[in-house]
């Protein structure tokens, strides 16, 4: 749709306000009418997250049962961003809470 109007302003245009000088006869090839291609839909390609097993080993592994709760929450951050996830974490004094920020 937006290559069709400015099609029709470009020939407005040229109506309107025709060439001057030596290149005024010279005219341009006119440009083949292409069909635009459809937007890519995000929901076709399949959620790439990690499996809810993959989020069960993250979430129980033993290693991390027995550190604090704000450490526990750290290393779920880093597990999930070695897949290449965000996992958004809060803990008490963190950044958002100084700044005033609510969840």
């Amino acid at each position: 749709m937006r290559d069709l109007i400015a099609r029709a302003l470009v020939w407005v245009l040229r109506l309107l306000l025709p060439a001057r000088g030596r290149h005024r006869t010279a005219q341009s090839a006119p440009t083949p009418i292409t069909e635009p291609t459809p937007p890519v839909n995000p929901w076709a390609k399949p959620w790439t997250g990690p499996s809810s097993a993959e989020a069960r080993e993250i979430f129980r592994a033993a290693e991390t049962m027995r550190l604090t709760p704000v450490q526990r929450e750290r290393r779920w951050a880093a597990e999930f961003a070695a897949r290449g996830v965000d996992y958004d974490y809060r803990y008490p004094g963190d950044h958002f809470e100084q700044l005033g920020l609510s969840a």
